[in-house]
């Protein structure tokens, strides 16, 4: 299986460069998968189509200022203004750092990607802060240009990232991030600090629209997957089964556990809010079945011939061409079927990506 069988046009002016004033105002696209028929509707619609006995389960990952701008040892350039930096040229010693995973908390270490990052070599220094606040060494270098950076000790580092770092938004979004993405690049319902990337199912949901779905007895669920380099890295290979993700880790609790557990026993159906619930449930059943209570790490990689486990129906964002994230979609839905409901909603003009439009796959 070719990675270019995953592919679709699209259109720049479709990618969403902001939230919509409304969380719930999204436009949804209802897809039967069965049937393989697909309606437009609005997010708003959402709760009336579960069913009553359904369970669905949320990740409530937190997404914390990952992104970094500094110098490197020795250069005398002020740290990068974050103004649209993927459309300029880095000045000498200008230096940007996106977290990744934390590795160990003591020692700081980190794994993450570095911009210019040909120039940033094993032992080099990286300053962060006009008064040099935080300071890190490149202590390791991945096979696709990843680095793992050691943070000298620091009273309180997550603070210091609070005021320092920056919204780590994709690159597609082509601005600098805002005081309002702080907000609005988090689902109303975070809690567990850990992600680099939203999941971006979530951010649809307004405190007004999960009030309607306990209203109708609907039981809801949460788990914990922080996003990590997995969102950002492309396939490299050219054949499907030939790429490996980057594992991301997850937590379940015991009362999660039971209740989808339940769940499943019982026949009833289990709707997953985004792709990154369905990697950690998914992955937490592949040997037994049943969902495991604990912490572990997701590197499942979900593409056409899966057998899903789980998951019984999906709300998800768009997502980028031949990426992991639409194979799992077409997995779980058919890739025919998928591709051309991407081409519907392309033809009506729907919004994508991250700040974009929803589909619902059931």
């Amino acid at each position: 299986m070719q990675v270019s069988q995953f592919n679709y046009l699209l259109p720049q002016d479709l990618i969403a460069q902001e939230p919509l004033p409304d969380r719930a105002a999204s436009r949804l696209l209802h897809l039967d998968r069965v049937a393989a028929r697909w309606s437009d509707r609005e997010f708003l619609e959402f709760p009336d189509l579960l069913r009553p006995d359904d369970l669905v389960v949320f990740n409530n990952t937190k997404v914390f200022p990952a992104r970094l701008f500094g110098r490197r040892s020795g250069a005398n350039a002020q740290p990068l203004s974050p103004h649209n930096p993927a459309s300029r040229e880095f000045l000498k010693g200008e230096v940007e750092v996106l977290l990744t995973r934390q590795v160990s908390s003591q020692p700081n270490e980190w794994e993450c990607l570095v911009r210019p990052g040909r120039k940033i070599g094993l032992g080099e220094r990286l300053f962060f802060g006009d008064q040099d606040q935080l300071h890190a060494e490149v202590t390791a270098r991945g096979p696709f240009g990843e680095r793992r950076i050691r943070f000298a000790s620091v009273g309180d580092f997550f603070g210091l990232l609070e005021r320092l770092g920056h919204v780590p938004l994709p690159p597609y979004i082509k601005r600098a991030d805002s005081r309002e993405d702080r907000e609005r690049y988090q689902t109303i319902y975070a809690q567990e600090r850990g992600s680099v990337a939203a999941p971006t199912a979530g951010l649809h949901f307004t405190p007004e629209i999960l009030h309607r779905i306990k209203q109708r007895g609907i039981e809801i669920a949460e788990i914990t997957l922080h996003v990590g380099l997995g969102t950002f890295q492309p396939l490299h290979a050219e054949k499907v089964e030939e790429n490996k993700l980057h594992s991301e880790p997850y937590q379940i609790s015991g009362a999660t556990a039971e209740k989808i557990n339940r769940a499943l026993e019982t026949k009833r159906r289990v709707v997953a809010v985004g792709t990154t619930t369905v990697r950690a449930l998914e992955h937490s059943a592949r040997i037994t079945g049943q969902i495991q209570a604990g912490h572990s790490a997701a590197d499942i990689f979900i593409y056409p011939g899966y057998e899903f486990r789980v998951i019984g129906a999906l709300l998800t964002n768009f997502h980028l061409p031949q990426s992991s994230l639409l194979m799992l979609v077409c997995a779980f839905a058919g890739t025919q079927t998928v591709l051309q409901a991407y081409r519907h909603a392309v033809e009506q003009k729907y919004r994508f990506y991250s700040y974009g439009d929803c589909m619902f796959v059931e």
